[in-house]
């Protein structure tokens, strides 16, 4: 029954999703409550502002086609004083682990369309301290609002817009598997296997009534 339910609320993250997809961008609205943007999750969005490269950050461990390499993570300044991370897409690393690439964000006053998206929690660290350079192993913003002191929204936008001229990153977001089938398989599994030792349970007892009783 519990894989069930899983199974569920993977179908309606499913038709969340299907649905924001469909949507026309629109610009990123007001939110207070954090929770809230789990229902604008893939939402397409138009956003205008300006970056704040001196904050921009790299994620390690990004694969690509099979190749290492970051994604780059960029403060967006917005016209209404709020501040919302931009993954402006993947770049391959560089001949050496000391070797990071230079992609500095373009100047002055940018549109941005991207997908709102919310990032990956429950991760493994082994050091807790926050990260103190360019490098960073996970994507948090409220692990980088502390480490930077630039307050951010709670979410990160996927840029999907088309790269500039001097622009080299790679904008493929494919689309989440939300692991469906995994759920109605093991539903299907679990109950098989509720069924045959109900039914190993009646063929013994009835087996036991049909021996015969041992004479004293």
């Amino acid at each position: 029954n519990w894989q069930g339910r899983r199974m569920h609320e993977k179908e309606r993250l499913r038709a969340q999703f299907d649905a924001a997809a469909a949507t026309e961008a629109a610009p990123l609205p007001v939110i207070d409550a954090a929770p809230a943007w789990a229902a604008l999750r893939y939402r397409p969005v138009r956003l205008e502002g300006e970056f704040d490269g001196a904050r921009q950050i790299l994620v390690d461990n990004r694969i690509h086609g099979g190749r290492a390499g970051y994604h780059v993570v960029t403060p967006l300044r917005l016209a209404d004083d709020r501040a919302v991370l931009v993954n402006r897409g993947w770049v391959a690393q560089g001949a050496t682990r000391a070797d990071l690439p230079a992609v500095p964000p373009p100047a002055g006053r940018v549109v941005v369309d991207g997908r709102i998206n919310l990032p990956a929690s429950g991760y493994l660290e082994f050091d807790a301290r926050p990260p103190d350079g360019v490098l960073w192993q996970n994507l948090d913003p409220a692990r980088f609002a502390a480490a930077t002191g630039l307050a951010v929204l709670p979410i990160v936008i996927e840029a999907t817009g088309a790269p500039g001229a001097a622009d080299r990153l790679v904008r493929e977001w494919p689309a989440p598997d939300f692991g469906i089938d995994k759920h109605r398989i093991y539903r299907v599994q679990w109950y098989a296997l509720a069924g045959l030792a109900l039914g190993l349970v009646l063929f013994c007892q009835r087996r036991r009534r049909r021996l015969p009783t041992p004479s004293s």
